[in-house]
């Protein structure tokens, strides 16, 4: 039998500690006919802005009530943009924007804290934890401890410090049944779950190898200003500094690995690989890698291997393909998404036509779980572990060595910054040249 929200919210632990905001802040509720379901957005960028528009463009009552930056222009920034937006309530009716955005300026946290001050507003239903991913683990750990579900963008973690942190978190998560959506999208996206699911069915037959992607060309990147200290810089440039990004193969290779593990309903007991920087070597890089090559070896044996790099100019694919002992599966590019036999046969032909945008599937089923007082999602341990799949291959191209799960995921090294303010130095510094220290495949050690 279905819970209605708000006795979900008591359930979840919601209401402890008191009665919510009084309603003469504006935005408080006390009344057991108010559905609204409202969101605290943490980190205001490009990602965070747009998990905050589908958010509200799900067919549940939402509203963004608080946003949490550590810098003011981003912050007014993604306001704005939020604002312009028009949108729609439950009915389907387009609406006043200030009944879907109502953050006046005391809502509006600025710094390395302003996390925990959206957070705490005891009427906040769920937070998006959309900051750079070095963060995402103290934000976990905060947001649950408050009772929130939540939506973090991924990857969530960039040691493993933080990957046995977000662990622990979503174990109190599951306790406490707050729903935890993380931005793998491809777990809420049709094809894949249909293809998906007929391998595991056994379609074509146990996976014996594949390969995973994601080739293409180089994201932004943020030139230094006059005057700015050096953690501004690289909190600025967070791309190519590991405590904050992890490196590419995590911010955004994650996706590949963490299908692999998919298909293969486990995590690889060892990775070995090579990687460096042979195109974007300048010191605006920061620290990162352009390309990773890697050999994922899984329990059984079996071996998938992944490639992710970053050149101008070059083939570029972003895909999976894997070959069982029955058929194979060279793609899942929407229509190209084909199991296929060894004579030729078609054993399922994926048709796209109306698959809904995932990255607002996953909006879409969350809210609705909340609004119906479900308990569904706990997306949280997955993520972490193929998070950790990821940081497992920047340790085996950053080394040179066969890296073991094991050892990986019990390193003591930790990317995080002692203190973090404006004037405080981040672990990692450039020389007199500008030009940051790079891992040396057989020199770094990453254990």
């Amino acid at each position: 039998m279905e819970q209605n929200r708000r006795d979900f919210l008591k359930a979840s632990g919601l209401f402890a500690g008191g009665a919510m905001l009084n309603p003469a802040r504006g935005y408080g509720f006390n009344s057991s006919v108010d559905e609204t379901i409202r969101v605290a957005l943490i980190g205001c960028g490009g990602r965070g802005t747009g998990a905050a528009a589908q958010a509200l463009s799900t067919t549940q009552n939402v509203q963004i009530v608080a946003m949490a930056d550590a810098f003011k222009d981003r912050l007014d920034e993604s306001y704005k943009n939020l604002t312009a937006k028009k949108y729609k309530n439950a009915a389907g009716t387009v609406v006043d924007t200030k009944l879907k955005v109502d953050v006046p300026e005391d809502r509006k946290f600025v710094g390395f804290d302003a996390f925990k001050k959206a957070i705490a507003l005891k009427d906040v239903d769920v937070v998006i934890l959309a900051t750079p991913p070095g963060f995402r683990p103290s934000h976990f750990e905060e947001a649950v401890k408050n009772n929130k579900h939540i939506f973090m963008e991924k990857p969530v973690a960039t040691d493993a410090p933080g990957i046995r942190k977000v662990l622990e978190v979503a174990e109190e998560a599951k306790k406490k049944k707050l729903n935890v959506v993380v931005g793998l999208q491809r777990h809420y996206q049709a094809n894949y779950l249909a293809a998906i699911k007929r391998i595991h069915d056994g379609a074509i037959g146990d996976i014996v190898g594949g390969q995973v992607y994601w080739v293409g060309s180089s994201p932004w990147m943020k030139e230094r200003q006059p005057n700015q200290t050096e953690m501004e810089y690289q909190m600025r440039n967070w791309y190519y500094f590991n405590w904050l990004c992890g490196d590419h193969i995590s911010e955004q290779h994650v996706h590949n690995i963490d299908v692999a593990n998919w298909v293969k309903k486990g995590y690889p007991v060892s990775i070995q690989g090579t990687g460096g920087r042979e195109v974007r070597t300048g010191k605006a890089y920061g620290e990162i890698f352009d390309h990773h090559t890697l050999d994922l070896v899984y329990a059984d044996g079996t071996v998938i291997s992944s490639q992710c790099r970053q050149f101008e100019g070059t083939w570029n694919k972003v895909d999976e393909a894997f070959v069982g002992t029955k058929g194979r599966i060279d793609s899942f590019d929407g229509k190209k998404t084909i199991l296929k036999d060894y004579k030729g046969g078609v054993i399922y032909q994926h048709d796209d036509k109306g698959d809904k945008n995932p990255y607002q599937v996953e909006h879409d089923e969350l809210f609705a779980a909340i609004a119906k007082g479900e308990y569904k999602f706990a997306d949280a341990e997955n993520g972490a572990k193929s998070t950790m799949t990821s940081i497992m291959g920047r340790m085996a191209t950053y080394s040179g060595k066969l890296i073991k799960w094991d050892e990986a995921f019990n390193s003591d090294i930790n990317l995080f910054p002692d203190k973090l303010a404006w004037d405080a130095s981040p672990k990692i510094l450039p020389g007199p040249d500008g030009l940051y220290p790079v891992a040396v495949p057989g020199k770094t050690q990453v254990i």
